[in-house]
């Protein structure tokens, strides 16, 4: 049941809202809650969790995280869900980004993911490898160059977000990648442009290319999301000081304006004195999202591939075109994954009449929720649309495994992105709820800030947002004033494809074209028609 605001509300002025009040307020302004609920443990929820525990200021929280993951084999909970966009068996790792201040954000991150001299390192037995990234564009924009830099990266004006193209955040990502690199040659010299389809495919050696111009940088990768979830997770228990409950949220709890905890499906409540939201693309099932964020469903496939294919793709730099989205991130294990970062598909659904919406003066509009094997079974696969554009990937970036192009796929599913107009994430208290905090919006790219994130929700949580994500971070506008703009995309320049998919057409016409009628499906790891 989504949050509504309750006009008669009165502000809560201690502990954690206090802290409410303003993004900026001190370290002596800031009294730790006595209790913490983490609503979901994905990257954002599970970092976090992990962080509270490293701060001795916490030390007489008590801190929960509840997710509606599901038991298997002995019984054991199972931490993430298993349909979380943070469950799969590769994200790419890259500092490469047309802002400024998040390339900055994930070459520190990326430090962490390139330690590896120990098996307890986050990127130590196969939870990282660096083969480096491709990424491309088709078009052009101004040449590629480097840029004049102030503090060692590229100057703002060179992200404007609203009107950048794949082309422009390629040439933006390239200076800034360059620009951090900058007092470190050999790191600089493992960035290169690539100025033409030649170029393009020498790079990539697999005989295949996309895009029309691009660069290479040796020093970005890939990490096993599943490997890298579990790591984070033993870590966080072995801390013995987060409790974790199984079960799904069905609403958050609230009397006069403030949130107090969240009520199960299954009748329980919990409560506490903070409650973070930490739900990623199933946020907008607790709280109006209106005009902030979307659900949009991100088709990938996978492909099992001979000894040989493994050999000869394994060491092969992941491709990414920011026109069209598509990517090919390198195998491992004779497993090959393709996949789409693109606008994506939209699943609108609009809520119950007796849902309460922040704006009462007009009907529900719908609102695109995941929709997965474990919430919507039995699966099928997913739309020929996009199934369409996986093997045009495939012939593209692999013109030399023919074999591999009309191979069935083991398994498809559809990613659920939490996407944001300006790709930035949302981490801020809620504008009208005290008690309430928000840590969402990864719109496709937050998996890459897993050892920071959670340090930097926090550092917010107290107050201390990073200047530099002040305004990106925060709160949009009203709430239930924005006319129709419930649904929003992202437009930073990083998205290919077309805009506007929904769901349940695609899926008719995938139907259609396979003579299959009977209206009853799903989307989620399932082999291809």
């Amino acid at each position: 049941m989504a949050l509504q605001d309750s006009s008669s509300s009165s502000p809560n002025t201690s502990g954690a809202s206090s802290a409410a009040a303003t993004s900026s307020a001190s370290t002596s302004q800031f009294s730790p809650p006595s209790s913490i609920l983490i609503i979901g443990s994905g990257v954002f929820g599970l970092s976090t969790a992990y962080a509270l525990t490293q701060r001795d200021g916490y030390a007489n929280t008590t801190i929960t995280v509840v997710d509606r993951a599901v038991g298997h084999g002995s019984g054991d909970v199972v931490f993430p869900a298993r349909d979380s966009s943070s469950i799969d068996s590769s994200r790419i790792i890259r500092a490469d980004y047309a802002d400024p201040a998040y390339a900055a954000l994930a070459a520190e991150a990326l430090k962490h993911w390139r330690q590896a001299s120990s098996p307890g390192n986050l990127g130590a037995q196969g939870r990282y490898s660096e083969n480096g990234l491709v990424l491309v564009a088709d078009g052009s924009s101004d040449k590629l160059e480097t840029s004049t830099a102030v503090d060692g990266v590229a100057s703002p004006a060179q992200v404007d977000k609203a009107t950048k193209s794949g082309a422009d955040y390629v040439r933006a990502s390239y200076e800034n990648a360059v620009a951090l690199n900058r007092d470190e040659p050999d790191l600089a010299s493992r960035i290169r442009m690539l100025t033409d389809v030649n170029a393009i495919r020498e790079a990539v050696g697999t005989g295949g290319a996309s895009g029309t111009s691009g660069y290479i940088n040796g020093y970005a990768g890939w990490a096993d999301a599943e490997k890298s979830m579990a790591w984070l997770f033993d870590r966080v228990k072995r801390t013995g000081r987060v409790g974790f409950v199984n079960g799904t949220v069905s609403s958050l709890t609230h009397t006069d304006g403030t949130v107090t905890g969240a009520r199960l499906e299954d009748g329980r409540n919990l409560t506490a004195d903070l409650v973070i939201l930490a739900t990623g693309a199933w946020t907008a099932t607790l709280l109006d999202l209106s005009g902030q964020a979307t659900a949009t469903g991100q088709v990938i496939g996978y492909l099992d591939i001979t000894e040989q294919e493994q050999e000869q793709l394994g060491q092969m730099p992941t491709l990414l075109n920011l026109t069209n989205g598509l990517f090919i991130i390198p195998p491992v294990n004779r497993q090959l994954k393709v996949a789409r970062h693109a606008y994506g598909y939209l699943n609108p659904t609009r809520p119950s009449a007796t849902t309460p919406l922040t704006n009462t003066s007009k009907p529900p509009r719908p609102i695109s929720y995941p929709r997965t094997a474990l919430t919507t079974p039995p699966a099928l696969t997913i739309p020929k649309e996009g199934m369409d554009d996986l093997r045009h990937a495939l012939r593209e970036m692999l013109p030399s495994h023919p074999a591999i192009h009309d191979r069935p796929f083991t398994k498809t599913r559809l990613c659920w992105y939490t996407d944001t107009p300006t790709g930035d994430f949302l981490i801020t208290y809620h504008p009208k709820f005290n008690g309430l905090f928000v840590a969402t919006g990864g719109s496709g790219h937050g998996f890459k800030f897993l050892p920071v994130l959670g340090n930097k929700i926090v550092d917010v949580v107290e107050g201390h947002c990073p200047s530099e994500f002040v305004d990106r971070w925060a709160w949009k506008g009203g709430l239930g004033d924005d006319g129709d703009a419930g649904v929003v995309s992202t437009e930073d320049g990083s998205r290919g494809g077309r805009r506007g998919l929904i769901l349940d057409d695609e899926m008719r016409k995938t139907l259609t074209a396979f003579g299959m009628n009977d209206g009853c499906y799903s989307v989620d790891e399932d082999p291809d028609l």
